[in-house]
This record gives C-alpha cells, sequence and structure tokens, in this order.
C-alpha cells in the first residue's frame, strides 16, 4: 500500500509536544470535543479518543480494533458520532455503502479510516455485497488480512488479493454479526438524556477548531511514533486473546500519554469489554454462568433440580425454553455436553439420581466465564494490572469449592447427626440448596 502519508522528521516535533501542557493533551481534547456533540460515558469517549489518535499511528500496530456504534432504537447519535469523528480521523472515509467492487479496492489503494453508517441496512441487504463486507471486516483487523477478487474481462479472468488491513468504525441498530462484533469494542449509545446538554453540531462552525485539534494530533503522534513501533503494553488478563489484540495499540497511546490515562484506559477497556461479553454472549456461556449462580454453595444437584432452578432465573431464557415450556434435564444435557459436562449417577442423601457435582464445572467456568469479583475497590496500574487480584480471587474460590475445612467437615459431621435423628424424614443432607420449584412439572430423570 502506498496510501500512508509520513509526517517529516524535520518538523519541531519536541519543541511542540513540549508546548502542549498537561490539561490540554491531546486525549484530552479529543475527549472534550466528541462529548460537546455525542452523549458518551466517561469510558467510552475515553476508548473512542484513544482509537481517534490510533487512525494517525495505525502504521506502528498489528491489529486495529474496530469501534461497533450501535444502539436499540434510532436517534442516539450513531450517525453523528461518525461525523465527529470524521473531522478528527487519520484519512476518513464515511460512507453508508460502496459497491463490492470499490470496497476492497480503496481499502487497498488508500487505507482510509473507514467509517460505515447503516451496517444493519447492509448486512441484511444485498448479498454479494453483504458477503463482501463480511469478508473485509473479518479479515481487515490484523496486519496482512487479505480478500481476492476477480480481475478481467470475460476470456482473461486472473485473480488478485487486496490489503483489508485499516481502522474502522462500524455504525448500526442492533447487533452486529458475531465474527464482527468479536473484532471491536463496543460503543452502545443511548438517546441522551432529558437535561443533558449537547451542543448543536454544525459542520462549518466546528470545522476550524477541529482541523486545529487534528493538526496537534498529528504533530504528537508523530512524536511518539517511534517509541509505539517498540511498545509493548501491561494487557488487562482479564480481556480475551482477541480483545487483548485490539487493545494493545490503544493502551500502548495511553501509556505514551501518561498522566491519568494509562490507569483510566484500562479500567474502561475492561469495563467495556465486560459488559459486551455479557450482553453477547453464547447461549451455551450464558448457560455456565447460571449453573455458576446456582452452584454457588451447592456441592451436589439432581438434573431436575438444577433444570428448576435455571428456569427461576427471570433475566434468562430457560423458564421459557421450549416453545414456553422450561427447560427439561435432558435438554440441559444436550446445552451442556460441547463443555464436556454430562450427567452420572450421584447420591444425595439417602436416594441416588442422575445429577451434577460442582467440580464437573470447575474447568468450564474457568475456560469461559470471567473471574467472580472481588469486592472493594480495586488500583490499576501499568506494572501490575489490577485483574490479577481477580484471578487470584478465583483460585481462591476454586480451590475452597474443592478441599473442605475442618469446619466443614464437623458441620457435615453434625449433618449425620442430625440425620440418624430424624430417620423418619426425607432430609438431604449433601444439597444445601432447595430449588424453589421442586420437580413439579418437569419430566421424569428417565428422560436421560
Amino acid at each position: 500500500m502506498t496510501h500512508r502519508k509520513i509526517l517529516k522528521s524535520n518538523r519541531p516535533l519536541l519543541a511542540e509536544v513540549e508546548r502542549i501542557g498537561v490539561a490540554d493533551h491531546p486525549l484530552d481534547a479529543i475527549k472534550a470535543f466528541i462529548r460537546r456533540f455525542v452523549s458518551l460515558s466517561e469510558h467510552q469517549a475515553r476508548v473512542a479518543s484513544a482509537w481517534v489518535a490510533h487512525t494517525h499511528v495505525i502504521e506502528a500496530a498489528d491489529s486495529t480494533p474496530y469501534l461497533a456504534v450501535t444502539s436499540a432504537e434510532k436517534q442516539c447519535g450513531k450517525s453523528r458520532f461518525l461525523e465527529v469523528l470524521e473531522l478528527l480521523v487519520d484519512i476518513p472515509w464515511k460512507t453508508d455503502k460502496a459497491t463490492v467492487a470499490v470496497l476492497p479496492r480503496k481499502i487497498h489503494k488508500v487505507g482510509p479510516t473507514l467509517l460505515l453508517d447503516e451496517s444493519d441496512a447492509a448486512f441484511a441487504g444485498e448479498k454479494e455485497y453483504s458477503e463482501m463486507l463480511r469478508g473485509v471486516l473479518n479479515s481487515g483487523h490484523r496486519r496482512g488480512g487479505k480478500v481476492t477478487c476477480c480481475e478481467g474481462s470475460p476470456g482473461s479472468f486472473t485473480f488478485q488479493d487486496f490489503d483489508t488491513f485499516c481502522a474502522k468504525a462500524i455504525a448500526g441498530i442492533g447487533r452486529l454479526p458475531d465474527t464482527i462484533a468479536d473484532r471491536s469494542i463496543a460503543i452502545r449509545l443511548k438517546r441522551a438524556a432529558r437535561g443533558e446538554r449537547i451542543e448543536r453540531f454544525r459542520r462549518r462552525d466546528v470545522e476550524p477548531e477541529a482541523a486545529s485539534l487534528k493538526a496537534q494530533i498529528e504533530t504528537w503522534a508523530a512524536a511518539i511514533l517511534p517509541d509505539l513501533r517498540d511498545a509493548r503494553p501491561d494487557l488487562p488478563e482479564s480481556l480475551s486473546d482477541r480483545q487483548q489484540d485490539g487493545a494493545e495499540p490503544l493502551l500502548a497511546i495511553a501509556d505514551a500519554a501518561g498522566g491519568d490515562w494509562p490507569e483510566a484506559l484500562r479500567t474502561a477497556l475492561v469495563v467495556l469489554c465486560s459488559e459486551a461479553q455479557a450482553e453477547d454472549s453464547s447461549i451455551g456461556v450464558m448457560l455456565l454462568a447460571d449453573v455458576r449462580h446456582v452452584l454457588r454453595d451447592v456441592e451436589r444437584i439432581s438434573s431436575a433440580d438444577l433444570a428448576a432452578a435455571l428456569a427461576e432465573i427471570e433475566t434468562s431464557p430457560w423458564g421459557e425454553w421450549s416453545k414456553g415450556k422450561p427447560l427439561s434435564p435432558a435438554k440441559l444435557a444436550r446445552l451442556l455436553h460441547p463443555f464436556e459436562v454430562s450427567p452420572a449417577v450421584i447420591r444425595i442423601g439417602e436416594r441416588t439420581t442422575r445429577g451434577y457435582l460442582r467440580d464437573d464445572f470447575l474447568d468450564a467456568w474457568t475456560r469461559y466465564l470471567p473471574p467472580i469479583p472481588v469486592e472493594g475497590p480495586q488500583s490499576v496500574t501499568t506494572k501490575q494490572p489490577f485483574v490479577l487480584n481477580e484471578i487470584e480471587a478465583e483460585k481462591r474460590y476454586l480451590f475452597e469449592s474443592v478441599t473442605p475445612s475442618k469446619e466443614s467437615q464437623t458441620q457435615k459431621g453434625n449433618s449425620q447427626t442430625m440425620q440418624n435423628a430424624n430417620e423418619n424424614e426425607d432430609c438431604d443432607t449433601v444439597t444445601l440448596f432447595t430449588p424453589p420449584t421442586g420437580r413439579q412439572g418437569l419430566p421424569d430423570e428417565g428422560e436421560l
């Protein structure tokens, strides 16, 4: 690609950077400028500001995080957000749609910052274009990503690879396709609340101010570019591998900025990525999270009781899982099978039944769920990411769940004594949790 402009090294960069005080740092100025016209949270504004700077130094990055700008309804500021970004990013290309021929070729030749609006219509529209768009977005988050297209005329067809790597912000209503959302940082916009003051955006009035700010960004970006090529910022371990790939270039910029940016941006990324993961989790991950909640104080549970307890969680779909009926033990087993968790014959009190041990889920919880949050304030540093505390807490939780203490053994002995004293009662001496609905209305265990 021949598109990327290189700022001349003889510019008085250091003098210009030193002139910029901490209060007037380009990242702070970007954040203030965007929030004048778009209703963003502090975390969202932090990420958007670092992303704007990233577009000017993308040549130093091996990956780029997309901004997934979504909302539940219209008139939440998505298009306005892209209009504001258009004034600040490097080589902006704002469009609602490009032809199948233009999309990969312009990215390959120009390497723009793609600001794609109305993506929900694009993905639901013409199949050929939507498939090309998916291919460009699926491959273009890492340097070296390509799509292959036919070239030439009938009788002399050949093929050509087109580079798809460039910064991209994608706006639309609802959710993006999973593979694209997985490469993105979610900026979920809401309508401005009554009383929230958002300045009217008049492009011709703000263009001179935006041009001055953009020049300031370019000067600072050129000054830090050599350091960014060798930067290896500390990454929050609570992020997934792909989230860390996207976070890395932004955190390198935050570390170069100094001040409160390294800590604040790490917090912002963890919060936004965690929120997106919670909202966009696959049904299997949602099930694991709900099972962990049900089994928080339980060592073992029957299949029927676990299904019944899950059906009582109002914020999850298990109560009306199958044509309005609750999740059955058999369907629960099928959902858990991909995670290598299966029901087995277990003993609960004086009866045997098919069910699950909490130990059966430990591996899946560790692999697919975030650590259990630690209560109390957290401190974030670049030298020791705050998520280490969460990881240690998760280890303690897992260890304690499989290693009974002397106190728990004593309580178990007392429980056995109580059982002997109540031989005629149908006591459950192992299960510490009684599902609210029992077995009423659920299939017999023989369904398994």
